[in-house]
C-alpha cells in the first residue's frame, strides 16, 4: 500500500510552508530516513525526511508552492503502484458557530402611498462583476507576436472587448513603433524571451536596441521573492507597523575583557568567544531587569520567566536566529559550545524547529563585518534587540591622558509600549559594567 509523504507542521504557529526544493524525483528509490525535499516554515528552511522505503511514485507540491500543512504532497510505495492522480481533498474546516439570532425588532408601518402610485418595487440585489476574459482576433494576434508586443496591453474596440487587428496597428502607431530599430539578433532574443519591444531602451546608434539591451530588460525583469525574504518581509513590517520602538546606543571599552579573553583561553582553557561574553552579560542583566525580557500582548504584558537569547546569524538568501536557552544558567564554556553548534548548524540548515522557537530577547552582532555601529528591528514576540558593533581602536582620555583603548558601541532597540527610555539607558548601563569588570569574569572563568 502506498504511504503519503505529508507537509509536516513544525512549531505551534505553522499554518503552511513552502517547498524550497525537491532532493528525490519521481521514480527514484527512497530509503527511510532520506531527505525527501527541503521546505521554507515560517521561521528557516528545514529538510524534509522520508519515514518510509520504497519508489517515490507521485510528487504533487512544485517548488515555490506554499500549502497547508498536514497536506498530503506526495506517495512512497512499490514500482508500479497505484496512486492518485490528485492529492486528496483537505479536510473541511468546522462549521462556524452560529451567532445568536438578533432581537426581533418592532414593526413599523409603511408609509402610506399617494394614490395611483404604487410601492416602489425593492431593487435588484447587486450582481458580483465577473472579470472579462481577454479576447483577440487570430489576425491581430499573429500581427502582436510578429510585431514583439504584449497584446494585452492593446485596449480592444471589437465584440465584448475583442482586440482586433485596427487596435493593435493604432497602438503600434501611437507607440511610434515605425521608429524603432531593433537589429537582427536582438528581435530573435525577445521573440524567444516573450519581452515587450517597447520595454527595451536601445543604446545602440540612433537608439537601436541590441542584444546587450535585451539581455539587460531580461536582468531586470521582477522576480519571485524567496521565500525566506518573503517571511523576513512580513515579520519586519509587522514589527515596524505595529510596535513604537525607541533606541539607546552607548560605548564600551573592551580593552580588559579582550586581555582576560587571551589569558583565560590561554591558561584556564575557556573557548568563549567575544559575542559569548555579550550574551553572558546580556542574559545576567535580563535577570535582574525582567521588564526587558518581557512582551507586550496588546492591553497585557507577559514577563517570560527564561532568559532565552537568539543570535541572528546570516545565511546567503537571508538570516535564521537560533535560540540559546537559560544562558544565565550556563556557564562561559558551555555557552560557547552551543552557540558555536548552532550558528553551524544554522548556516547548514541543519536546526530542529525547537531551537528557533521560544526567543525571548535577540542579539544580532555586524562587528564581524566590519560595521562599527547600527540599530535593528524588534522581532515580533519580543521586547527589544541588541545590535552590537565591531571593536574599533580608538583615542581617548583616561585619567587625564589621551590613550588608545578598544571601543564597542551597542544599540539597544526596544518596544516603547513596555520599555521606558530610562530603563533601556539603566539596561544598558548595567550590560556595559558587566562586560568591563573583569573581577566578574575572573569568578566564572
Amino acid at each position: 500500500m502506498a504511504h503519503e509523504i505529508i507537509m509536516p507542521k513544525f512549531g505551534q504557529q505553522t499554518e503552511t510552508s513552502t517547498v524550497i526544493t525537491w532532493h528525490r524525483k519521481e521514480g527514484d528509490t527512497v530509503a527511510k530516513g532520506d531527505v525527501l525535499l527541503e521546505i521554507q516554515t515560517d521561521k528557516a528552511a528545514l529538510e524534509v525526511e522520508s519515514f518510509f522505503s520504497g519508489t517515490l511514485l507521485k510528487i504533487f507540491a512544485r517548488e515555490g508552492d506554499e500549502l497547508p500543512v498536514m497536506s498530503v504532497i506526495g506517495y512512497i510505495g512499490e514500482p508500479g503502484e497505484k496512486v492518485p492522480d490528485a492529492p486528496p481533498a483537505p479536510k473541511a474546516a468546522p462549521a462556524p458557530v452560529a451567532a445568536p439570532a438578533a432581537p426581533a425588532r418592532k414593526a413599523v408601518p409603511a408609509r402610506p402611498q399617494p394614490a395611483g402610485k404604487p410601492e416602489p418595487a425593492a431593487a435588484p440585489a447587486a450582481v458580483p462583476a465577473v472579470p472579462g476574459r481577454f479576447m483577440i482576433s487570430p489576425r491581430a494576434k499573429k500581427l502582436a507576436a510578429d510585431s514583439l508586443i504584449d497584446a494585452t496591453r492593446v485596449r480592444g474596440s471589437g465584440a465584448e472587448g475583442m482586440v482586433t487587428e485596427r487596435d493593435v496597428r493604432a497602438y503600434l502607431d501611437d507607440r511610434g513603433y515605425k521608429q524603432l530599430v531593433v537589429a537582427p539578433a536582438a528581435r530573435e532574443l525577445i521573440g524567444q524571451k516573450g519581452l515587450d519591444v517597447f520595454d527595451i531602451r536601445g543604446t545602440g546608434d540612433n537608439g537601436r536596441i541590441t542584444c546587450e539591451d535585451v539581455e539587460r530588460a531580461l536582468a531586470e525583469q521582477p522576480r519571485p521573492m524567496p521565500p525566506m525574504r518573503r517571511i523576513i518581509a512580513q515579520r519586519m513590517t509587522e514589527s515596524v507597523t505595529t510596535m513604537p520602538q525607541f533606541f539607546v546606543t552607548m560605548r564600551v571599552d573592551m580593552t580588559d575583557l579582550l586581555e582576560f579573553r587571551k589569558e583565560a583561553r590561554r591558561e584556564r582553557g575557556v573557548k568563549a568567544s567575544v559575542g559569548d561574553f555579550i550574551m553572558k552579560a546580556v542574559a545576567l542583566t535580563l535577570r535582574e531587569m525582567p521588564v526587558v525580557n518581557s512582551v507586550c500582548l496588546g492591553s497585557t504584558y507577559r514577563v517570560n520567566q527564561d532568559v532565552n537569547i537568539g543570535m541572528a546569524v546570516a545565511l546567503d538568501d537571508g538570516l535564521v536566529v537560533p535560540v540559546v536557552r537559560c544562558v544565565d544558567a550556563l556557564s562561559l564554556n558551555e555557552l560557547a559550545e552551543k552557540s558555536k553548534d548552532l550558528a553551524a548548524r544554522a548556516r547548514d540548515k541543519k536546526l530542529l524547529p525547537d531551537e528557533l522557537a521560544g526567543g525571548t530577547f535577540t542579539i544580532s552582532n555586524m562587528g564581524m563585518l566590519g560595521v562599527h555601529q547600527f540599530t535593528a528591528i524588534v522581532n515580533p514576540g519580543e521586547g527589544a534587540i541588541l545590535a552590537v558593533g565591531g571593536v574599533v581602536e580608538t583615542p581617548v582620555v583616561k585619567a587625564g591622558q589621551v590613550v588608545v583603548r578598544s571601543l564597542m558601541h551597542m544599540t539597544l532597540s526596544s518596544d516603547h509600549r513596555i520599555i521606558d527610555g530610562a530603563v533601556a539607558a539603566q539596561f544598558m548601563k548595567a550590560v556595559r559594567e558587566k562586560i568591563e569588570d573583569t573581577g566578574l569574569w575572573q569568578k566564572m572563568a
